[in-house]
């Protein structure tokens, strides 16, 4: 899985001349051929009405994107949570619960009160979502309007987000955000599996606005359209940017400048493992080992001793990942005691006022 995880983002994001990935291509491509096909009429029958939307009776928001993973979706719907309870609304979080083995139509993660359900049931984004948004119900499950029903009239919810939802057009949204990377928004510009394209670009034009990601801040931050992308949507910036650091079991918190100078081995399973490195070595770490793993890996025994034995081979002074990879490493409590976890939150630039004020309007 590994291997076919790094053959895949070889051909998606680089111009790889590897033999084994020339053979793979036209049989991507022809596959990428009847993808779209079947994305452009089931778009154009939700455009013309024939495919109809469910409206439920509350106001549903939609942070998702049109490219595979790595946009920052998970931290966004963090920030939007905790914004919209803010200003008095009831928020609930719905999330297709991606890595879970729990199937049912309905998986209340969280109740708002306390967390549920572990990763192996609910996937390890819903969970991470749950623990950072208290007081927030988080639920899973494949219809949206189904688990949108349970969070109204069971959890008292006036307001749902859908983490991951752009794709989702069975349900009525009342506000579509889009984040893209600014770097590669649409890799090679293939559809899936011949690149990381869920969707044309054309689709952009159902958004309401755009934000795009920058894997570290960078200073910049337009206001409207950047590469003629989307129909006159207002366009922010954003990156995610280091919170805090924190012992992997106990959960203490050391300053951030305590990376410093350090000799760090790094380990990442999320959908761009160099933006890890990157962040690290932006903070004055010095990675001197890294390992890079799929998208929600569930890792092993034998995973935790390629780790140990790498850190131990390159002198490493500290261990870390992301807090993501942290909440799927808790059958390893030993290994726990021993590492160090990065908690991030998202950034909107120019500011988030500014990024309040378009939501508080668009929801009116």
């Amino acid at each position: 899985m590994k291997i076919l995880d790094q053959r895949l983002r070889q051909i998606w994001y680089a111009d790889s001349t590897h033999p084994t990935l020339k053979l793979l291509t036209p049989l991507l491509f022809l596959t990428s051929l009847v993808y779209r096909t079947v994305i452009n009429i089931r778009n154009r029958m939700y455009d013309h009405g024939i495919f109809s939307q469910r409206k439920l009776p509350c106001k549903v928001v939609s942070v998702g994107n049109i490219a595979v993973g790595g946009t920052g979706k998970t931290p966004m719907v963090i920030m939007l949570a905790k914004i919209l309870k803010e200003k008095g609304y009831r928020p609930a979080v719905l999330s297709r619960g991606y890595g879970g083995r729990t199937k049912h139509p309905v998986n209340i993660v969280s109740d708002g009160s306390r967390i549920t359900m572990g990763c192996h049931e609910a996937g390890d984004e819903p969970v991470l979502i749950a623990r950072a948004t208290e007081g927030i119900p988080v639920i899973t499950g494949a219809e949206r309007s189904v688990t949108g029903k349970a969070a109204i009239n069971d959890l008292g919810a006036n307001i749902l987000i859908l983490d991951d939802g752009f794709q989702h057009r069975k349900l009525f949204r009342d506000l579509d955000i889009v984040i893209l990377n600014r770097e590669e928004p649409f890799g090679n510009g293939f559809l899936l599996p011949r690149g990381p394209l869920r969707e044309p670009p054309k689709a952009l034009d159902r958004a309401h606005f755009l934000i795009w990601k920058d894997s570290i801040l960078d200073g910049r931050y337009p206001k409207y359209q950047e590469k003629g992308i989307g129909v006159f949507s207002p366009t922010l910036s954003a990156y995610l940017r280091p919170k805090t650091l924190v012992r992997g079991e106990s959960g203490d918190s050391l300053p951030l400048e305590y990376l410093r100078g350090k000799k760090i081995c790094a380990f990442a399973g999320i959908a761009f493992p160099e933006s890890f490195r990157e962040t690290i070595e932006s903070m004055g770490g010095i990675v001197v080992s890294f390992l890079p793993f799929p998208d929600h890996h569930n890792y092993t025994v034998s995973d935790i001793a390629d780790i140990e034995r790498v850190s131990a081979a390159s002198t490493a002074e500290i261990v870390m990942t992301t807090e993501k990879d942290g909440i799927r490493l808790n059958d390893f409590t030993d290994f726990l005691k021993d590492i160090f976890i990065l908690r991030v939150e998202m950034e909107v630039l120019p500011s988030r006022e500014e990024f309040e004020a378009l939501i508080l309007e668009k929801l009116k």
